[in-house]
């Protein structure tokens, strides 16, 4: 029988090695993360500030993690193009909307430079308050520019990816919504759709007003880039 001192020694030397398994596996997956080719960081969806961050992202933008989470959404501000920036505004709502996943493609620089590249990112909740609503995101992105070995299939993707999203759009109208958001991305105003379509400026007004609910645009100037987008125009 073993004596209660050889029982103790077994077990610590049991838990040590335990312990250093661990380390090892831990310290082998954060190499992984740190070392995957991709932008992944964690961000406080309220503040939006990023609190933790891997090696790729601040080597590609060529700042320290500890620069990036000081900076808070000042470092968004960096290092995106002006005009993608309501991107982030919109991503933002999006969860609080309690939204499953919002994913986009946008234009980002390094620390520096003064030359764009695109980048195509997906997030997802990570953690939630009490009441279910969403506290931390996290986030990935990938360089476009990286994918350069595979063109033709990226030209293809974003084609499909694109026309999926038209007929997404355009399934949520009826065919009468189909006609006048149309005719109202081409220009013309409620009276001069209600002669084409021989139907009452009223009918038209309430027509356009279902369609902008729908589609989830304030205005016609949004109404009319949605349909750019789309190719309707």
């Amino acid at each position: 029988m073993q004596d209660m001192g050889t029982e103790n020694r077994d077990s610590h030397d049991a838990l040590v090695s335990e312990n250093a398994q661990l380390r090892s596996r831990l310290e082998h997956l954060e190499a992984i993360i740190d070392k995957v080719p991709a932008m992944l960081y964690t961000s406080n969806n309220s503040k939006k500030a990023i609190n933790w961050c891997n090696g790729r992202l601040t080597e590609t933008l060529g700042y320290s993690r500890e620069e990036i989470i000081t900076l808070g959404v000042e470092f968004f501000r960096q290092v995106t193009h002006p005009e993608d920036a309501s991107i982030l505004t919109i991503s933002q709502q999006s969860f609080r909307d309690k939204k499953g996943m919002f994913g986009g493609v946008m234009r980002v620089r390094r620390r520096g430079s003064n030359e764009w590249f695109w980048v195509v990112g997906l997030g997802v909740p990570f953690t939630f308050d009490q009441q279910g609503n969403v506290v931390d995101v996290v986030c990935v992105f990938l360089d476009f520019s990286n994918a350069i070995d595979t063109g033709n299939q990226i030209s293809e993707a974003l084609r499909v990816v694109l026309r999926r999203r038209n007929e997404d759009v355009l399934n949520k109208l009826t065919a009468r919504e189909k006609d006048i958001f149309t005719l109202a991305a081409r220009g013309h105003n409620n009276k001069e759709i209600a002669e084409k379509l021989n139907l009452s400026r009223y009918t038209i007004e309430t027509h356009r007003k279902n369609i902008r609910l729908k589609l989830k645009v304030r205005n016609t100037p949004e109404l009319v880039a949605l349909a750019k987008q789309i190719g309707l125009q």
